[in-house]
């Protein structure tokens, strides 16, 4: 039999990245969390932490805590059925997402404050890319993912959201000063644009929706989406920008459209474990209230 509480020491130490900031999360010592790991990889025959700045679980420890995290929102969902059993609402379960970081910014935070509030569990987000957090779901690195794939992930369930709407947007002065005669393959080849990250694809695929192809061109790079907004505002560059984080400079001026009515719409889904858990169905759904308040119809 494992040792769950040698399990809550490996998975805080994971979760804080140092022994001592478990230690306080658990309230014991920090000598306590070392000893407990210590007797579990003296059980296991295998290192589960490396020491370091910061502390991380290895490979087999990051199978123990994803085993823990399960085995603990099953438990809260029980302490919720069965109040008399306690202890679980001392330690709040941590439900781990991937989502992508337009979707973290402009609506996904509704969800995640209704469910912490309804139920007084945690939420840990991890960021990357919609085309890239289901592979957090295929590593098992966390429940559930805010995701562009449609195809179900294996353990998973999948929901469609919606679609997430973007708006090819510049500054006035930008579009005077690249774009005098127009918005032409010419003229984008030599404007610069802006670009997330290497995982970004999203102007890629404005230009091949509004233009039939990629074309090549100067990038600045701006990995924060309310970066990204305030660099098209000063005319750094031009980029595709979720439209609720645009609405009130398009409206008054600040930002314009590259080209009228040209959206590009990402559709998006909820995909999450298989696994039978009352909080993680809380949680879809509270995803699912938020989506249809602030996503498109896909």
């Amino acid at each position: 039999m494992l040792d769950y509480g040698a399990l809550a020491a490996l998975a805080a130490v994971s979760r804080e990245g140092s022994f001592e900031r478990a230690a306080l999360s658990l309230n014991v010592t920090p000598s306590a969390i070392s000893q407990r790991i210590k007797l579990l990889e003296e059980k296991l025959g295998a290192v589960l932490v490396r020491r370091g700045q910061p502390a991380e679980a290895t490979e087999y420890g990051r199978v123990l805590c994803r085993h823990f995290d399960a085995v603990m929102t099953l438990e809260g969902e029980l302490t919720e059925i069965v109040p008399g059993l306690g202890g679980a609402a001392l330690h709040p379960v941590t439900i781990p997402v991937a989502v992508n970081a337009d979707s973290l910014d402009a609506w996904f935070l509704e969800a995640m404050a209704a469910f912490t509030r309804a139920t007084g569990h945690l939420v840990e987000i991890k960021v990357d890319d919609q085309d890239h957090t289901a592979e957090w779901l295929r590593r098992g690195e966390v429940m559930a993912a805010i995701t562009s794939e449609e195809k179900p992930v294996q353990g998973c369930k999948v929901r469609p959201l919606g679609a997430l709407v973007y708006r090819a947007t510049a500054s006035p002065d930008f579009m005077q000063r690249h774009f005098p005669d127009g918005v032409t393959r010419e003229a984008l080849a030599s404007a610069p644009a802006l670009c997330f990250n290497r995982k970004d694809r999203l102007q890629d695929l404005w230009l091949e929706q509004s233009f039939g192809g990629n074309i090549a061109r100067p990038v600045n790079w701006v990995p924060s989406p309310h970066g990204f907004v305030i660099a098209c505002r000063l005319g750094i560059g031009w980029g595709c920008n979720p439209e609720a984080l645009v609405a009130d400079d398009l409206r008054t001026g600040a930002l314009v459209e590259l080209m009228k009515d040209s959206p590009l719409n990402i559709p998006l889904y909820w995909q999450a474990s298989r696994l039978s858990s009352r909080l993680l169905e809380k949680l879809g759904s509270a995803v699912r209230e938020a989506a249809s308040r602030n996503l498109a119809s896909s």
